[in-house]
């Protein structure tokens, strides 16, 4: 059996956390599209192609500690959201200001 994820309560959602988190590039990028798909998103789909599964793991544990984002099995599926409203109920404003001042990653694919 697999261990469940654990999520942080509101109460428990550290600003220096999410700064963190989101001061990645790969990671920014992950939480920038699943706010563009607007619903649940499974890993692979959600974080860049070149990426090796070890890799998106620890970025999405990254993201689901700092409170990011909420991770879901479904069957052998791990699907992501991000936790929009929590977050901008705790940091007002923040994460929005970040999303809308960064610049989208490359894709390596369209070269």
């Amino acid at each position: 059996m697999q261990r469940p994820f654990l999520h942080p309560s509101t109460d428990d959602l550290r600003l220096e956390s999410v700064l963190y988190a989101l001061a990645d590039p790969v990671r920014l990028e992950i939480v920038r599209r699943l706010v563009a798909g607007d619903c649940p998103l499974n890993c692979s789909t959600a974080a860049p192609a070149h990426l090796a599964k070890s890799t998106q793991s620890h970025h999405f544990q990254i993201l689901r500690e700092a409170g990011l984002i909420r991770s879901e099995r479904r069957g052998t599926e791990v699907v992501n959201t991000v936790r929009c409203a929590e977050i901008e109920a705790k940091f007002p404003g923040v994460v929005s200001a970040i999303l809308k001042a960064a610049k989208p990653l490359p894709c390596p694919d369209a070269e």
